[in-house]
């Protein structure tokens, strides 16, 4: 089930490090989490690309071998190898070098403690809801979202959507997006979409700046696909999985997003619950 946490029981030995774009501030974070790993007899596994941006390591690790992947970044990052380790035995724990880092349970100044506690097996692992796209002949998997926009900027465009095979008509804005429970708390949440509680097996469809009085957000369940089709004679809708262009569609093409089959797995601190990192993130 999605969201269920299970307690680690063993000790890490392998950790695979992903870390974000700016090495002059996560250089000092990755000299710290090194001597954490070498206190703990853990061996850290960096990829090719991680290896040539800070010069550390050893070529071609197969992070696939890893017990855990640590993030030193933000959501951004966290995202990123989310993806990277989606559909294996792989949890991802954060500590969060970013602006909000939602998705992170470790915080810098915690990096120590927080580590050794994670190597020791001190951790969770939670099973997140990933959503499937398929737009153009292309298929991708999105652990955040699934937007689809105007590829013109101000210019709006008009989507027409079915639920389950159920016409709802057609609405302007000038997009949609589709998010996951961990991604509802996004771009989802800056547009007035609901905050799905991890655990839910859902997702949430949300319009960006509906033409309407009446257009509201809708919590779409498992078993339900959603498409969309773009009614827009002149301008094209680009299709974003996580942030990355996976499509332009013309008019009449349809887009189709359900929920997958593939999980993620988000490695937390068993303080780090969901509701605490809400308060902590977005509380007054």
């Amino acid at each position: 089930m999605p969201g269920s946490p299970r307690q680690s029981a063993n000790a890490v030995r392998r950790a695979a490090v992903i870390t974000h774009g700016k090495p002059v501030t996560i250089g000092p974070a990755l000299e710290r989490l090194e001597k954490v790993a070498r206190e703990a007899g853990v061996e850290l596994l960096l990829p090719d690309e991680e290896i040539e941006k800070h010069g550390v390591g050893e070529p071609d690790a197969d992070l696939t071998g890893a017990d855990i992947a640590v993030v030193l970044g933000g959501d951004g990052t966290m995202l990123r190898a989310l993806q990277r380790f989606l559909g294996t035995t792989v949890p991802v724990i954060g500590v969060n070098f970013g602006r909000v880092g939602f998705l992170a349970s470790i915080q810098p100044n915690e990096l120590e403690s927080g580590l050794a506690r994670v190597f020791s097996g001190d951790y969770r692992a939670v099973q997140l809801t990933t959503l499937d796209v398929e737009a153009d002949g292309a298929r991708a998997a999105a652990v955040n979202d699934v937007v689809v926009l105007s590829s013109i900027k101000g210019r709006m465009i008009e989507l027409a959507w079915a639920v389950g095979g159920e016409d709802l008509g057609v609405q302007p804005c000038d997009g949609m997006i589709c998010a996951t429970p961990s991604g509802s708390t996004a771009y989802n949440l800056s547009n007035g979409g609901p905050v799905l509680v991890r655990g839910l097996d859902a997702m949430a469809v949300t319009f960006i700046a509906p033409h309407s009085l009446h257009a509201r957000p809708m919590v779409v369940p498992r078993g339900l696909d959603l498409e969309i089709r773009n009614r827009t004679q002149d301008v094209s809708a680009s299709v974003l999985v996580d942030g990355h262009l996976l499509a332009e569609m013309k008019t009449g093409s349809p887009i189709a997003v359900r929920l997958g089959e593939q999980r993620s797995l988000l490695g937390m601190l068993p303080e780090a619950t969901f509701f605490r990192r809400y308060r902590d993130t977005f509380g007054s």
